[in-house]
């Protein structure tokens, strides 16, 4: 008889000590599952479209299904279960909540539920981190020594760990966000974890994107609010990564990156109000495997936009990295009754 794995229950404060200082180890973990996601002739992972729940009575809000397969060296199966809930930002909450189901590559059986706010976050800036340094070195161009933040949440306190972690070092750090406390809040932060270079806090989108050679939109959008293409007249590395910041005109004016194509082009992003628009993909340049496996020119002349849809198969990786480092630490919270019926025939 199959034995069925015992499951197991992680909590947020175990996925940061799993993952805490680890940044150079996960970003290589993400690019193996992007390499292996976008060599699709293998069937190696399945990574079908999101699906959003949404609420007539709450229109900003809505809760995200990413259902996804990582075979190869991964071998797990799972789903992302992430909210998001703008509002909670007026009151001082993050405004996405997660959680992750890991199931047994063999037998379907779930085996850990793990909390996942963070494991996205890591993902996500894992992702944005391997993104600036490979469209960068392809460019040609020396690494970006200003940045610039639009939206100073989470997601960009992940992100600039990240970057910061993987080789980054800045001589000028930027900040806007339509909530000055929020602008104040995250330019504290970096100041109290002695993060390198001058903390700005901007009056505008404007001014922070024409300070920075590096831009990163990690904004609760939900629509387009930057239209003006003469504001990246400067060419910068544009990571959007909250994917409904930047009009048409600004991409059709860029050249353009994405993690997936299909997933990207979607739900009204950015990218996908282009395709609208045009009634064509050829706006689109390649994606980040495009990049990674040499595939791909990055211009130095134009801005260059990063809009990564985020996929679920990142989510596996870091989430069973996560399982795996609980484990060998002996941390595992096992419900042992969990799964009750297990016989056919009773």
């Amino acid at each position: 008889m199959t034995e069925v794995p015992g499951f197991a229950v992680i909590s947020g404060a175990q996925v940061q000590q799993a993952l805490r200082g680890r940044e150079r180890e996960i970003v290589e973990l993400v690019e193996s599952a992007y390499l292996l996601h976008g060599d699709g002739e293998t069937g190696d992972t399945v990574n079908p479209p999101s699906y959003f729940l949404r609420f007539p009575d709450r229109p900003t809000s809505r809760i995200i299904a990413l259902p996804a397969s990582l075979g190869g060296r991964f071998q797990v199966d799972g789903l992302k279960w992430i909210s998001s809930f703008p509002e909670n930002t007026a009151s001082g909450l993050p405004r996405a909540s997660a959680v992750l189901i890991l199931n047994d590559h063999a037998t379907g059986y779930p085996f850990a539920c793990l909390e996942a706010s963070v494991i996205s976050a890591t993902r996500t800036a894992a992702s944005a981190a391997l993104a600036a340094d490979r469209l960068s070195a392809r460019r040609g161009a020396p690494r970006p020594a200003r940045v610039g933040f639009l939206g100073t949440g989470l997601i960009a306190r992940y992100v600039h760990t990240y970057l910061a972690a993987t080789g980054f070092g800045f001589e000028e750090v930027g900040v806007h966000d339509l909530a000055a406390d929020s602008a104040t809040g995250f330019r504290g932060y970096l100041e109290r974890s002695g993060a390198a270079g001058r903390v700005t806090v901007h009056d505008s989108a404007e001014d922070v994107i024409r300070a920075s050679d590096l831009v990163v939109f990690a904004t609760i959008a939900g629509e387009p609010h930057i239209h003006e293409p003469k504001w990246f007249a400067h060419n910068p590395l544009v990571l959007h990564v909250s994917l409904r910041d930047l009009a048409p005109e600004v991409l059709l004016s860029s050249a353009n990156f994405v993690d997936d194509v299909e997933h990207c082009l979607k739900a009204n992003t950015s990218p996908h109000l282009t395709e609208q628009l045009t009634g064509a993909r050829d706006f689109l340049d390649g994606t980040l495997h495009d990049v990674l496996t040499g595939r791909a020119t990055v211009p130095a002349d134009r801005p260059v936009v990063f809009s990564p849809f985020g996929l679920g198969v990142l989510d596996l990786a870091v989430g069973a990295h996560v399982h795996e480092e609980v484990a060998r630490s002996g941390g595992l919270r096992l419900v042992d009754d969990f799964f009750h019926e297990l016989r056919r025939h009773g």
